[in-house]
């Protein structure tokens, strides 16, 4: 009867020693009725399943309860299948046993499969709340990192209003107020690059740039916010120039992230070193820093978008933590490599970019690194020049004139792209700042025509001064015809510069108007 079975049947004993199996385990293992005599039988089993197959086996026979078992038989041919094993006693019987094995190689197959599945759903479903998790931190940050400049300026500005303040009082304000914008500025200007690398709009203007002076810009800039920390900053250069092919506005960018980055996380009184090489194909920027060091388990997430190695309540420092992030895609978008080691926490961070050379022959092949806000070394600079302002926004439109009135110019305010026109064609002007987003006719519109009232052919000596801060939107602005683009908020220093060049005036330059709040 069990010879009839499409399954392997066999029986045992009371002692669990096999005495019988069917045809079918003969045709089915390639192994003969002797070999599964006794306990042969688990020679057939997988190495990895002999064991455990056993013990269940003898445990059932000890106990006398059924026997069920998953386990790899060997098969003709070779190979393993996987089979499952069943067995019980005989009911009323003397204690033999009747078993069967059955082939379950497909139903295992389709539950791994399933089981895989599983597996990637729930890592998946993991990272994305991971991911949730994390860009509900970072938003977090966003708010607090915007709140806090935000609340600064509203309680010095409210108090330069209300209250009787003496000069020095009144510097200390001013220079509160000016830090706060500045560190918005650097915020939203972040929040934007991140924007443009996430949609892959960011671009470079590239060209031959001496690396010496963007490093050299990139450490004054930092340089303040070391001082203050007690920090000195040890620069080594090569004596030879060195050329890259890259953004000069861009690589001072990167290197100015990672001297504030090792600012940050350097406590009062430690050191950085900014050292710059060159190989026969590469130029390498390395910073190191004697600093908080980057624990282990984060350094493989140093320069990912939206991780922070602390929670965003309890973190130690400010900042939205995306100048490593956009360093990386920068460095990357020169064809070059940036790279993080720390030997751990407590023990400082080294930081390494490599960018390609070029070998330029052009003396002038020369990149200039980003302008720094500077103001007017004396108050006549723009004496007699005319300047027509237009934008909607009163105070944009206050504040522009007020800085430009005191260096001498003659100031027209527009709140539209109508009044603009009208008051253009009314008197003759020097220069036209205007706003692009104004409601009913923006700046293109406006530029356009009155591009179009001159009878001369010449170009308008105007500057597009706008929100609109891409790479993008400055096209645009020229090909409109304006001939420069100035980002919101403006730097007064950059302002005049700007608008004395558009008048065919020299201006000279000096660091602020107000010497105590350099600190």
């Amino acid at each position: 009867m069990l010879d009839r079975l499409p399954v392997i049947a066999w029986t045992a004993g009371p002692d669990g020693a096999w005495d019988y199996v069917n045809a079918r385990w003969a045709s089915r293992t390639g192994a003969s009725a002797e070999q599964a005599r006794g306990r042969g039988w688990v020679a057939l089993v997988h190495p990895e399943d002999a064991d455990r197959c056993a013990q269940a086996w003898t445990e059932a026979v000890r106990s006398g309860q059924p026997f069920e078992a998953e386990a790899r038989l060997a098969v003709a041919g070779g190979g393993h299948r996987w089979h499952l094993g069943r067995a019980q006693k005989e009911a009323g019987g003397d204690g033999r046993w009747v078993g069967t094995w059955t082939d379950i190689e497909d139903l295992k197959r389709v539950q791994g499969l399933d089981e895989q599945a599983l597996k990637e759903d729930q890592a998946a479903r993991a990272e994305a709340e991971a991911a949730n998790r994390a860009k509900d931190e970072f938003l977090a940050m966003i708010s607090h990192e915007l709140r806090t400049p935000l609340g600064a300026i509203l309680i010095w500005s409210q108090l330069l209003r209300n209250e009787k303040m003496d000069e020095a009082g009144t510097a200390r304000a001013l220079g509160m107020i000016e830090r706060s914008t500045k560190t918005l500025a650097k915020l939203i200007d972040d929040l934007l690059d991140v924007s443009r690398i996430i949609a892959g709009k960011l671009r470079l203007d590239s060209r031959p740039v001496q690396l010496g002076p963007v490093i050299d810009a990139a450490v004054e800039a930092a340089q303040p916010d070391a001082e203050a920390k007690g920090l000195r900053i040890d620069r080594t250069l090569p004596t030879e120039t060195v050329m890259v092919s890259g953004d000069p506005v861009r690589l001072q960018q990167v290197v100015g992230n990672l001297l504030s980055n090792a600012i940050k996380f350097t406590p009062e009184g430690g050191r950085l070193a900014l050292v710059v090489e060159a190989t026969a194909t590469h130029a390498r920027i390395t910073v190191t820093d004697t600093g908080a060091g980057i624990p282990p388990e984060f350094l493989p997430f140093i320069f990912e978008r939206f991780r922070q190695a602390e929670t965003a309540s309890t973190r130690r420092n400010k900042g939205l933590g995306l100048g490593l992030a956009i360093s990386r895609h920068l460095v990357e978008l020169h064809g070059g490599t940036i790279e993080a080691a720390s030997a751990g926490e407590g023990r400082g961070s080294t930081f390494t970019v490599t960018v390609p050379l070029v070998h330029a022959s052009s003396a002038d092949a020369v990149g200039h690194p980003a302008v720094r806000g500077e103001w007017p070394a004396h108050g006549g600079s723009l004496d007699g020049v005319r300047v027509l302002v237009v934008d909607d926004e009163s105070d944009a439109r206050d504040a522009l004139a007020l800085v430009l009135e005191r260096c001498g110019a003659k100031v027209t305010v527009a709140a539209s792209a109508a009044e603009g026109l009208a008051a253009w064609r009314r008197e003759p002007h020097d220069v036209l700042l205007s706003d692009i987003a104004m409601p009913g006719e923006d700046g293109y519109s406006l530029m356009r025509k009155v591009a179009a009232s001159r009878t001369d052919g010449k170009p308008v000596p105007a500057a597009a001064v706008t929100a609109y801060a891409t790479t993008e939107d400055r096209q645009r602005a020229l090909e409109a015809g304006y001939r420069d683009h100035l980002s919101k908020p403006v730097d007064p220093g950059v302002l005049v510069a700007t608008v004395a060049k558009l008048a065919g005036r020299s201006v000279a330059l000096r660091a602020t108007i107000y010497p105590s709040l350099r600190a």
